[in-house]
Order: C-alpha cells, then structure tokens, then sequence
C-alpha cells in the first residue's frame, strides 16, 4: 500500500501544504506572499513568517479536506528544515513535528535544495537517474552531480548574487514590480539581446562556478547613459536576460561534459524562464545530452517535491528525530 504523506513547505515567502499518496497529489495548496512584499522590493523575514504563521493552519485544514483523508490518515508528516529564513522555517517544521508528536506518526526533515534537486523526477515513475543538476531560483544557483538518491557532489556554486536575485536587483534598477524575473522576461519579449554588449562573467573561469554581480553593476553603470524608452528597455532587459541564461547554458553543459553525465536536469523558479528552457534545450541538443525540467508547478517554492523528497527517503526507511533543529545554511552535500 502506498504511504501517505503530508509535507510543509515554509523556507522563504512561499506557505505550502501538500499530501501525496506515493506519487500521486491529493492536495497541493499554496499561498503567495508576493503582494505582501511587493511594496518593499525583496522578502522582509517578519512579514514572511507572519503570514506562515497566518496562512499554513488554513492551508493544513484546506488541504485534508481537499484530499479526503483525516490527518490521523496519514503515515508521516514532513516539513523543510533549511536552507532558508530561520524565522520562517521554524513555522513549518514546528507544525509539522507537533502533527508527528501528535498522532505518533514518524516526521522528516527535508533539505528545500533536495526538494528542488529531485522534482525534474516527480512525474511518472522514474527512478532518479544520474545526472548534472542546475538549480536556479531566487537564493540559489548551483551545479550538482547526482549520483542517487542522497548521493550528491556540489560542482559549482554562485560566488556573489543567485541568478534570480540579479533578475530582482536589475527589475528594482529599472523600476519594474517585484518579483523581477518574470517583469523581465515580460518586458524583454520582442527585444533585441545582442544591442547591448553586457558582461559573461566566470563563464570560461575553467570551474563551475558562478557570478552574477559584476552583470548587475554593468546594468548599473549603464542606466545612466541611456535615453530611457519602451524600445530601450526592451533590448536592455533582453541583453540583460539572454547574459544571464549564457552563463546558465554554458556552465551547465561545460559542467555535464567534464562529469561525464548523459543528463542534465534544471529545477527551481528561474527555470520557469521561457528563453532559458529554449537556449538549455538547444544547447544540450547540440552536446547531445539527454535534458528534463522540472514541471512548472514545481519549479517554484511549493509542498509536493518536498513531499516527493520525504516519500523517496521514507521508502528507503528513514525518518528524523523530533529534536532535528532548522539549519537556515543547511548545505545539500
């Protein structure tokens, strides 16, 4: 008989509550903080666990209701426990703990990483095969060898910005609403990306790491200079745009290649980026590597693929003790 689970997702500005039973959804509810954060261009932690603590009871009770199932239904109750906001993570993994203690049901630990890691093989029944792995979000952008499950080796890292939090700075610049990558990608449709000649940076650094800061300091220094219009705005934001997705091509297929790995992966919230998905699809057609994303109902924040994380980690017979403390720099290996 296949488990069932409940998972809590609350690392940053995103409240989840998700129940799988294996690999099917029963219920997957979210609620959006954006509007909450808008105002001050960024996620403000007070605010982010302000609303958890306002949000996730509602979304518990929506969600077993949604899935027809009674909590003292479930088999194991999950939560994330890092990286993130300590003040919002400790909502989640709280919740969650007293839902275990509660009805004596086993509780695990989630890295939000291996949540984001894993998702790309969430639909269907596949294994987790070997690949490379491109995680790029709003407070990560790094490159993983993934062996197996829980088996994984950190190639390359950010050494500055995430991607995602350069696409949020450069929007701010221009006055666009946050958060930044989709106003971006929005205002770069129809742009030219080749009108102005911005920086490639660490992209033939020779490792695998990355850095996003000296692009948004080019960005900055540019403004300045420029007779601002609709035309300007859109070449500049798809300059910007296509700068940022030529590193995130290149490294990642540079990175797979040196590995050795036949697939590549790409997962979290910045991989919702349509420029991206059509640039890494050809660039890995071109190096003839095998690519997946992630569906787009999982690249950003959400309960399932931690709910798919703890799944796969329960089959193997492992659970966490209840006295786990929240890591806010949990690192993925």
């Amino acid at each position: 008989m296949k488990p069932l689970l409940l998972a809590i997702e609350t690392s940053c500005d995103e409240t989840a509550v998700a129940i799988l039973c294996g690999r099917q959804v029963l219920a997957s509810e979210i609620a959006s903080q954006i509007a909450a954060h808008q105002p001050y261009g960024g996620v403000v932690p007070e605010v982010a666990s302000r609303h958890h603590l306002q949000h996730a009871p509602k979304l518990l009770e929506h969600a077993v209701a949604e899935a027809g199932v009674s909590l003292g239904e479930v088999d194991a109750f999950a939560a994330t426990s890092g990286p993130g906001l300590a003040s919002s993570l400790i909502i989640g993994t709280s919740l969650a703990k007293g839902l275990a203690l509660g009805f004596g049901k086993p509780y695990l630990a989630v890295n939000h990483l291996e949540g984001h890691l894993l998702s790309p093989f969430f639909e269907g029944d596949d294994e987790i095969e070997p690949n490379v792995a491109l995680i790029v979000s709003g407070g990560h952008t790094l490159l993983v060898e993934v062996n197996d499950l829980a088996d994984y080796q950190i190639l390359g890292h950010t050494v500055d910005d995430a991607a995602g939090e350069a696409f949020d700075k450069v929007a701010k610049m221009l006055g666009l609403a946050y958060p930044g990558g989709p106003e971006i990608e929005r205002v770069a449709q129809g742009g030219d990306p080749t009108r102005f000649d911005l920086p490639r940076s660490m992209l033939n650094s020779g490792d695998a790491n990355f850095s996003f800061s000296g692009l948004k300091t080019a960005v900055r220094y540019l403004l300045p200079k420029l007779a601002r219009s609709s035309e300007v705005d859109r070449d500049l934001c798809a300059s910007f745009q296509r700068a940022v997705i030529d590193v995130l091509v290149g490294k990642t297929i540079a990175a797979a290649q040196t590995a050795g790995a036949n697939l590549v992966t790409v997962s979290g919230g910045v991989s919702c980026n349509r420029e991206l998905c059509e640039q890494m699809s050809l660039g890995c057609k071109r190096a003839g590597l095998g690519l997946r994303f992630a569906v787009p109902r999982l690249c950003t924040d959400n309960a399932v693929m931690i709910a798919f994380a703890a799944l796969l980690h329960l089959e193997r017979g492992e659970t966490t003790p209840l006295t786990k403390e929240i890591d806010p720099n949990l690192a993925l290996a």
